[in-house]
């Protein structure tokens, strides 16, 4: 254990960040608390998607994780090819440079270890394999806290997933089924705990005057990395079964706000407004998970599809139904007493969709005081992980030799 007259351990924080998803923005919000109150001497950056926005809002240093900026666009010309192809390798070199100037990295909480939505093998699956690969090089602890997981069928990035958490020096997961998941892929879990999503950890909202209002969060769904061939299809039965049922609640006199969780959910935002053309209908402007929550705990109800917009309900104390798409949303209803209200999100049914509701709206005031007694519980849980990271990462932390 280091000396208090040491120099403090440098924490880096590594992921999509600031890149337009709330969730993965409120999991680093939650671990930057974290870090403030029981490690304020230690510096802390970031390697991340939107540097320049981690930076603004959550005053850290923070470089940008692909030396290719158009990583994430699709390369059809030779020259973006060859860019991609390039920067690949340049990466190697960042993200070692990089990992090398610190002792502890923390990737905070995200699906990393998932392809529950479309994904390449060499996409972040490969820089999330290059940090955990440099971690154990130059003996920095990388630590994948309270991360989700998923079977993975595609065998270049299950390879690649497999490898990372192997190479990690901690892991927890934020479900059972991500902790099954990775056992089943051959990595020993063994000393891997569980605990409630990191987001759960933020400020509870106060709560709002209901009014009548449903939130209905959104998403531009195309399915999972296996429905790659059926995208469109599923696309369109979403779409049309969700502006459905924002439809009836108009015409029964109900305010519907719509949520988002990532800039690209905008286009079906638009698409609903356009389709439903009701004054009763708008759309929240969101900027984090604070005012996701701030929107949940104004409403009577939540139906939504993102995974933190269902966290945010829940945390908020908001009965809720989830438009489900994955194993962790089916998970963390459950977790949280309302497993009963999930709809599957590859075969909305808008009129199946209404009777849950309906049935949901009967029986809110017995749904709060539950929301409200598991809320304690997680709260507790994180307090634990907390005190499990420090004694993970930071006691264990002692002045290295370069290899």
């Amino acid at each position: 254990m280091r000396s208090p007259r040491e120099t403090p351990p440098r924490v880096g924080v590594f992921g999509l960040l600031g890149s337009g998803n709330l969730g993965n923005d409120g999991s680093l919000e939650a671990v930057l608390g974290y870090l403030r109150e029981a490690h304020p001497a230690s510096p802390v950056d970031a390697l991340c998607g939107g540097p320049a926005t981690v930076t603004a809002r959550y005053r850290i240093p923070a470089t940008r994780l692909h030396w290719y900026h158009g990583e994430y666009r699709t390369a059809s010309r030779a020259g973006a090819m060859a860019g991609k192809g390039l920067g690949k390798l340049v990466d190697v070199f960042r993200t070692a440079a990089w990992v090398r100037k610190h002792e502890v990295v923390i990737v905070p909480g995200m699906g990393v270890l998932e392809a529950t939505l479309p994904l390449r093998p060499w996409g972040f699956p490969y820089s999330l394999f290059l940090l955990c690969a440099a971690g154990r090089l130059f003996r920095t602890r990388v630590a994948l806290v309270g991360v989700g997981a998923a079977p993975i069928a595609d065998r270049p990035t299950r390879a690649l997933v497999r490898w990372s958490a192997r190479l990690a020096a901690y892991r927890s997961y934020r479900d059972a089924e991500s902790r099954d998941a990775m056992r089943e892929m051959g990595v020993d879990t063994a000393r891997d705990e569980v605990y409630p999503d990191l987001a759960f950890a933020l400020p509870s909202p106060p709560r709002g005057t209901p009014d009548g209002t449903v939130c209905v969060g959104v998403m531009d769904f195309h399915g999972g990395n296996d429905d790659r061939a059926r995208a469109d299809e599923i696309h369109r039965r979403y779409l049309e079964g969700t502006t459905r049922f924002v439809r009836a609640l108009a015409e029964d006199g109900r305010r519907v706000r719509l949520l988002t969780g990532d800039e690209c959910d905008t286009t079906v935002v638009a698409a609903i407004l356009e389709a439903v053309d009701s004054p009763l209908v708008t759309a929240a402007e969101v900027a984090s998970l604070a005012d996701l929550m701030a929107e949940t705990a104004a409403a009577d109800a939540v139906v939504a599809i993102r995974y933190h917009n269902l966290i945010c309900a829940l945390k908020a104390g908001t009965p809720t139904l989830a438009v489900s798409y994955a194993a962790k949303s089916d998970a963390l209803m459950a977790g949280m007493g309302l497993g009963a209200y999930c709809h599957p999100a590859r075969e909305v049914d808008a009129d199946r969709l209404l009777e849950q509701f309906r049935e949901l709206e009967k029986h809110a005031p017995e749904l709060r005081r539950t929301l409200a007694g598991r809320n304690e519980e997680t709260v507790r849980q994180l307090d634990h992980q907390f005190t499990a990271l420090t004694t993970a990462l930071f006691q264990a932390t002692a002045p290295r030799e370069t290899p």
